[in-house]
């Protein structure tokens, strides 16, 4: 059996949940139960990354510890996965797990031992936001919109410049797999460069004693991204209990879920990190790009867009539909509330719920509540044959990490049921055949039942209704009818 680990980023918690890392999680909860409808073996891991500067200043800024603030707003991402329906199977905090720390003093001493670690004096210029430094030249950062600021420290460094030509050659050969192909330029553009060595430590001073010691040297904690990158393996055990380290990383397929600023990070630093402990590398890396909120960016910091108004307002179907329906991962993607209540409406009311509707209260009619034997004619084929091809569809779209292209072959499913519908017209042939109008119903009850299964990863609740509303779908099986099974989020006459 094929074994999957997919991750998505664990993010900074020096405030509440947003939207963007809302997005971030539905992408990867969808693959992840894509991939086990599909029988994998997968292990879908999330949590949060508490040891950042920014979470200390928020925490000052907010005149609490920073004890109290971490923790505070790691409940509130742990609750969003719930509020989200994300089907995971761990949730990791890298200030509390007792499976963490070990894993990343185990990393920094094979670093070590490998002569890839040192200490140095350094002064450069360090945002915050991004807890990195950056090119002397940047006046402001383009990513958090702030100035930053010159710091001057003795750290310890990694020697990055020793594994760039190993990771540009694992990039160019395909064996870590960077989509999309912008992310995968941007990356060996970096690694065409000049690739300099990697501060990663901190003055334990500057850091107010937040993270973990450096090993042998307390006057240190160990940078942020350093500690953070390594929940991945440490989540599966690394350093104690191996077993699930063997099956998900070094046998597994290691999939990355990640928000575009922060690939470098993902693409470059965690390889090298791997390849000096002699760890398998990830296998793909899937970036995608922001939400936007007319055209602006949404942050914790700026325009912190919370996800549980939204849920309230448009359910919770219709925001996982329009992530992956109506936002392109290759690309940022505005969200607006009506938006996303006309995506739901349009494809799956008046598409699927339609089409479900009109042909199980029919087909129940026809047939005193039994689904009809299957149609033998060219369109009935035809529509057959679209509906058996759309597993192999949404299989191809989601593994070049398009969840678009997968929404768009499923409705495009919906379409032609509903187009057969009306070519067909069992409505009036039920005037003179009852049994032909009957038969009729087969293919776009079939392709309705085909389009719900593809669609439980992406909207699970709705797709259970609908497959509880069609049943088996074998020929003299029962046949539910009733309401409409879908409900519209606004009325025909809102604006």
């Amino acid at each position: 059996m094929t074994t999957s680990l997919i991750t998505t980023a664990i993010p900074f918690v020096n405030a509440r949940p947003h939207l963007g890392f809302a997005y971030e999680l539905v992408l990867a909860d969808i693959l992840a139960r894509h991939r086990r409808r599909r029988t994998q073996d997968v292990r879908f891991l999330t949590g949060t990354d508490d040891h950042s500067l920014k979470n200390v200043l928020a925490a000052e800024r907010e005149g609490v510890t920073t004890r109290e603030l971490v923790d505070r707003n790691a409940d509130a991402f742990c609750a969003l996965g719930a509020a989200l329906r994300i089907d995971g199977d761990d949730f990791i905090r890298t200030s509390r797990d007792p499976r963490h720390r070990p894993a990343v003093e185990w990393l920094w001493r094979t670093c070590a031992a490998r002569g890839d670690l040192y200490r140095r004096a350094w002064s450069g210029r360090y945002c915050v936001g991004c807890e990195a430094f950056v090119e002397d030249d940047v006046a402001i950062c383009a990513e958090h919109g702030v100035a930053p600021e010159l710091v001057s420290e003795d750290n310890w460094f990694f020697r990055l410049s020793r594994y760039r030509d190993a990771v540009r050659d694992a990039i160019e050969s395909g064996r870590l797999t960077i989509v999309p192909d912008a992310a995968r330029a941007e990356t060996l553009a970096f690694l065409a460069g000049e690739v300099r060595d990697l501060s990663v430590s901190r003055d334990a001073r500057r850091a107010r004693g937040w993270g973990i010691p450096v090993p042998d040297d307390p006057t240190q904690v160990i940078y942020v991204w350093f500690d953070a990158l390594v929940n991945y393996v440490s989540a599966l055990g690394l350093g104690g209990d191996e077993a699930l380290l063997d099956r998900y990383w070094r046998r597994g397929d290691r999939v990355h879920v990640i928000g575009k600023g922060i690939t470098r990070f993902h693409a470059v630093y965690w390889p090298a990190f791997l390849l000096s402990a002699g760890l398998p590398l990830p296998d793909r890396i899937f970036v995608h790009g922001y939400l936007t909120v007319d055209g602006e960016k949404i942050s914790k910091s700026r325009r912190n867009v919370e996800v549980g108004p939204v849920i309230e307002r448009c359910g919770l179907d219709a925001l996982r539909w329009y992530f992956a329906r109506c936002c392109r991962t290759r690309s940022d993607s505005d969200v607006s509330i009506g938006a996303i209540c006309d995506a739901h409406d349009r494809d799956l009311v008046d598409r699927l719920g339609n089409l479900v509707q009109r042909s199980t209260t029919l087909a129940a009619k026809l047939t005193n509540e039994r689904v009809p034997p299957r149609a033998d004619t060219a369109d009935a084929r035809q529509l057959d044959a679209q509906a058996a091809a759309l597993p192999v569809r949404v299989d191809a779209a989601l593994d070049r990490f398009a969840p678009d292209e997968a929404a768009d072959a499923i409705v495009e499913l919906l379409d032609a049921a509903n187009r057969y519908l009306e070519a067909t017209a069992p409505w009036r042939v039920a005037r003179t055949d009852r049994q032909a109008a009957a038969v009729l119903l087969s293919a776009p009850l079939r392709a309705a039942g085909i389009a719900a299964t593809e669609l439980a990863p992406f909207v699970p609740g709705v797709a259970t209704t609908i497959s509880e509303r069609l049943g088996e779908l074998v020929p003299g099986a029962e046949l539910r009818a009733g309401p409409p099974p879908l409900q519209r989020i606004r009325t025909r006459s809102e604006p």
